[in-house]
Order: C-alpha cells, then sequence, then structure tokens
C-alpha cells in the first residue's frame, strides 16, 4: 500500500522554541498514521510560502508548525499554487488565535494526533490587496506590537511580551481619517484602531470580535474604534472593546464580505501579526470556504 505523503513545514523559533523539542515526537505520530513525511524548517519571512507554493505536486497534505504567522505563509503559498490539498496545523506560537477558533489542541502532541485523526474543515479567508490573510487584518494602535516585539523576548515573556509592548504604546496614540466602503455603505470618520476579522480570539482575547462568529459563512466581522476626545475615554474605550461592551458612539461593529479602506497618508496594515504593508489604499475580500484545515472530529 502507497504511503500519504506530507510536506511538513516548521519554523523553529516559533514560541519558545517547543517544535525543537517536540520534533522527533511528532513526526512519529504522523508516520504511525501512514505519512511518508517531507520535513521543511523554513529559514526567513516568506520561506514557508515559496516552500508550499513550489511543492511538487505529489502531497496529499501540507501541514505546518509555528505561530499563526507560519500558517498565514502556508495558506497564502497554497492560496497561489495550482493544486489545492488540505492544511495540518500544530501551532507553537505565543497566542494561537486561529487554532483557538478552530478547537486545535494548544499541546503538540495533542494537535498532531488530532490532525491524522481528524476531519476536514473548508473555511474562508481573507484577499488583501491580492495577498491572503487567515483571520485578521488590522491598523491602528498595537497592531504592528507582534511583528515589532523581538523573537527572543516573546521565546522568554510568550504572550506577556505583546501586552508589555503594548502597554508603551499608550502615549503614542494616533488617529487616521478613512473612508470605509462596503456593500451596505460609505462611512468616513477618524479612527485609532480598526480589525477585518475571521476568528472568535483576537490577541489571545476570546471573543473581542463578537458573538455567533462563524469561519465557513462568507462574511468578515469588522470593528472600527474612533478617536475618542480625552486618554480617560481612551482607557474606558480599550476596556470596553477587550470586554466587548459596545459603544456604538465610539465604536462601528458590523459584518460584510467586501470592504474598502482609503486614506491620503500611508497607513500600516498587519496579516496575521506580521507586517502587511503600508497603503493608502486596502481591498479586502472574503473568499467563502477557500481552503481545507484538519481540525478535531466533531462529535
Amino acid at each position: 500500500m502507497n504511503k500519504k505523503k506530507m510536506l511538513f513545514v516548521y519554523n523553529p523559533k516559533a514560541g519558545k522554541e517547543r517544535i525543537r523539542s517536540n520534533l522527533l515526537d511528532i513526526i512519529d505520530i504522523f508516520s504511525k498514521a501512514g505519512y511518508e513525511v517531507t520535513v521543511h524548517p523554513t529559514q526567513e519571512r516568506g520561506d514557508a510560502t515559496k516552500a508550499v507554493k513550489s511543492r511538487e505536486n505529489i502531497y496529499d497534505i501540507v501541514t505546518c508548525s509555528g505561530g499563526d504567522g507560519t500558517l498565514d505563509e502556508v495558506v497564502n503559498g497554497m492560496w497561489k499554487s495550482k493544486k489545492r490539498v488540505p492544511i495540518g496545523y500544530v501551532p507553537a506560537g505565543s497566542t494561537n488565535d486561529f487554532a483557538m477558533s478552530l478547537g486545535i489542541p494548544a499541546a503538540m502532541h495533542a494537535s498532531a494526533e488530532a490532525l491524522v485523526n481528524g476531519e476536514e474543515y473548508a473555511c474562508d479567508i481573507g484577499v488583501m490587496n491580492n495577498e491572503t490573510f487567515v483571520y485578521i487584518a488590522a491598523f491602528g494602535i498595537f497592531t504592528d506590537v507582534s511583528y515589532l516585539t523581538r523573537q527572543d523576548i516573546k521565546n522568554v515573556l510568550g504572550h506577556m511580551a505583546y501586552i508589555f509592548e503594548g502597554a508603551k504604546r499608550l502615549s503614542e496614540i494616533r488617529s487616521y481619517h478613512l473612508k470605509v466602503t462596503t456593500d451596505e455603505g460609505v462611512i468616513e470618520d477618524d479612527f485609532v484602531f480598526g480589525m477585518v476579522t475571521n476568528s472568535i480570539s483576537v490577541g489571545g482575547f476570546k471573543d473581542i470580535t463578537g458573538k455567533n462568529v462563524k469561519l465557513d459563512d462568507g462574511v468578515f466581522e469588522v470593528t472600527l474604534v474612533k478617536l475618542p476626545d480625552n486618554m480617560l475615554d481612551m482607557s474606558n474605550l480599550l476596556a470596553s472593546f477587550l470586554n466587548r461592551n459596545i459603544d456604538t458612539e465610539q465604536m462601528y461593529c458590523f459584518k460584510t464580505k467586501h470592504i474598502e479602506f482609503e486614506s491620503k497618508e500611508e497607513i500600516a496594515w498587519t496579516r496575521d501579526g506580521e507586517f502587511g504593508g503600508s497603503h493608502t489604499y486596502v481591498d479586502i475580500k472574503n473568499v467563502n470556504k477557500a481552503i481545507k484545515i484538519m481540525i478535531p472530529q466533531r462529535s
């Protein structure tokens, strides 16, 4: 019987470098499940995308281990390749928002077991100016914390590294004047933060994107936070945002399948926690059930 072929892409520096002490056990789990495994450790940013896009058309599944940024690169490579196969995910990052949303276990051995014994789940992805994202595209306050925080600090402090780094930015709050267009209408205002999401967790905070979030419904959850009048209001606004207590005078919250952002100045964006470029125009579309992710068996 021919074995199924797996390409296993992993980021050796993700999280607290947990993959190093778990790698052989994970490969053993895959092998025992009947896979012939080809291993590819990433060497630099963008390497996972190249590895998946240029892979030979012989693999039955592409599996990755790392943070959400690694998963993002793998999905991007799959999106740009001609042959689509299921994607498996063994989370090893500091927050792993998308894994949490899919119910993938945080423990690496458990997630590997769930992958080989799981089922395919067709979920949406976002396309932002021709580049894909898995669960979030965002701009404004704190959005650069993930990709500007040094990896060695993340490895030592884990999720707390983001909180410490974010606290430094409170004095740097600024707003951006944006025209936001959806199929439902146009909004023009000054915003300190905005996110377009397909996830129940962002930055390790569960339910921050709203209630009744589905990852395969063809729409995004959008949150736009307006510029408050003073720092006290800003503090209260952030607390309300994190607790999802929606203040309609300070926030816009809605669902949409397509959204455009226009500004006169370039604004830095993040996609899945990685730098997504600086833009004056951003076009984001939801591609319904575009990829298949392996998730634990549902009862």
